[in-house]
């Protein structure tokens, strides 16, 4: 069981540190067991915003964990706590992967683990931190930096993104992204942090393509164009495009992209299923088709992509379905 250790001292920010919680604190046994084994370490009891919290194990036991978080620091201008910054070191060396929610990176950088790394933090913090720490290469324009053993996340709602991606790294896609049906979340977001400023990640129905993502998701094995999506969502195609530009910060068609792409990434993880059968239950055609998106997408082939995140043990109902057709 993997176990996960949120860093918490007073002046964080307690909109990381609650997406951290529900994430890797929450009882989700029924994705996954084993889940996670989460725990609070901090000095003594502190104060994030309104709330006040009761650490279970103090900053020490920070490099007893295999993976540390840590959320956003509140007060960039003010150093976090040396205490902090010596047990996010201490972890690191002890050989954790270690994890800032947004402006959290200002925690890590000044731990030294950021030095000659590329990383990220909040768009509006992103030339501070270049400034105060000149052999960090900050990339103000994506949602997360994954750089093997240490991560870092851009603003607010990025910190989901991050965390769901933690999720895919330790679980699998399929897990990931039945979290993300949970919490009403996009399992992935495609694009920069700037296409988020205005609506990071929109409140659980109260924008107008909610009940348009999970009719998709059902139907990625048929040939969807513009007009079915804004047919299905009862609109113009050019005011889809702007709700889509608005809530994802990508296109209709390139979001339908992805979803293919990331329901093969699930199958090519969890089956047996032939390329040629993954490119027809994804939607994608044929296998060339597959491929040549894949591998301009992920970055590596469908073949060497399962090879790396082959799922060690497949459950018997997995091997070797045919594709599934789904009724209108």
């Amino acid at each position: 069981m993997t176990t996960v250790a949120l860093a918490v001292t007073d002046g964080m920010l307690h909109f990381e540190l609650s997406l951290a919680c529900e994430v890797f604190g929450s009882d989700l046994t029924g994705v996954a067991d084993p889940w996670y084994r989460f725990s609070l370490c901090g000095p003594t009891a502190v104060r994030v915003g309104h709330f006040r919290l009761e650490p279970d194990h103090g900053l020490d036991r920070l490099e007893h964990a295999d993976t540390v978080i840590v959320p956003g620091w509140a007060d960039i201008d003010r150093d976090p706590p040396a205490e902090l910054v010596e047990a996010v070191r201490a972890a690191h060396e002890a050989g954790a992967r270690v994890a800032s929610l947004c402006t959290g990176a200002f925690v890590l950088a000044a731990a030294g683990l950021l030095d000659g790394r590329r990383a990220t933090t909040h768009w509006a913090h992103a030339e501070e931190l270049a400034a105060r720490h000149p052999q960090v290469t900050v990339d103000p324009d994506v949602l997360y930096v994954d750089d093997g053993r240490v991560l870092t996340s851009a603003g607010k709602a990025a910190a989901m993104d991050l965390c769901l991606h933690l999720v895919r790294l330790d679980h699998g896609s399929s897990v990931a992204n039945t979290l993300a049906r949970r919490l009403v979340v996009p399992p992935h977001r495609d694009g920069g942090q700037a296409q988020f400023v205005r609506t990071p990640v929109p409140a659980p129905g109260n924008h107008p393509l909610a009940e348009l993502f999970p009719w998709v998701l059902r139907r990625l094995d048929r040939p969807l164009t513009v007009e079915d999506l804004a047919r299905r969502a009862r609109m113009s195609s050019r005011h889809l495009g702007r709700h889509f530009r608005s809530v994802t910060g990508t296109t209709p068609l390139q979001w339908l992209l992805t979803q293919r792409i990331r329901r093969a990434q699930e199958l090519l993880e969890t089956t047996d299923d032939t390329v040629d059968a993954i490119a027809t239950v994804t939607g994608m055609g044929t296998a060339t088709t597959l491929r040549r998106h894949f591998n301009r997408t992920v970055g590596v082939p469908p073949d060497a992509y399962r090879r790396t995140f082959r799922s060690r043990s497949l459950p018997l109902a997995h091997r070797r379905q045919p594709p599934t057709v789904r009724p209108s």
